[in-house]
């Protein structure tokens, strides 16, 4: 079984991870969505809250599954047999900094990791991005899946 993971904080999920996801399945027996937990980091939506958006979103799709975890993304890789690191690139900074971690996952931790460049029409959206205008009560619904639009209603 070809198993990938694709790591991040999603806070929030947004359109252009759904994107990646649902391309990732096309090359993957089956893609595990990890939400990655950074105490240093302060979140908007609690992991609860992340995992249940993803979960909800794809809910009807049984090759993609979702976990939440903490440490490095090498070992969750072997803790559950994936063989790949699936990230998406929007642009070349993105480039560079997931590059960079490429290297280092494939020499510490012998993963190898597949990127998606991400489509045109979500290549511009990032959780950062969607988190200030949620933050200022602008008009996000068309950046993020249904279940995080519902948490606002």
């Amino acid at each position: 079984m070809k198993r990938a993971i694709f790591p991040g904080s999603f806070d929030p999920i947004t359109l252009g991870h759904c994107d990646i996801i649902n391309r990732g399945v096309a090359l993957f027996d089956e893609v595990i969505v990890a939400i990655g937990e950074n105490s240093a980091k302060k979140y908007m939506f609690s992991i609860e809250e992340r995992k249940g958006f993803i979960e909800t979103t794809f809910k009807n799709d049984p090759k993609i599954k979702v976990m939440t975890y903490s440490g490095l993304t090498t070992d969750l890789c072997k803790e559950i047999e994936a063989d790949f690191i699936l990230r998406g690139l929007r642009n070349p900074a993105d480039f560079e900094f997931e590059k960079a971690i490429a290297h280092t996952n494939l020499k510490v931790g012998e993963i190898e990791t597949i990127f998606l460049l991400s489509s045109i029409e979500t290549s511009f959206i990032s959780s950062s991005i969607v988190r200030e205008i949620i933050h200022y009560k602008g008009s996000y619904e068309n950046l993020v899946p249904a279940a995080v639009k519902t948490n606002f209603l």
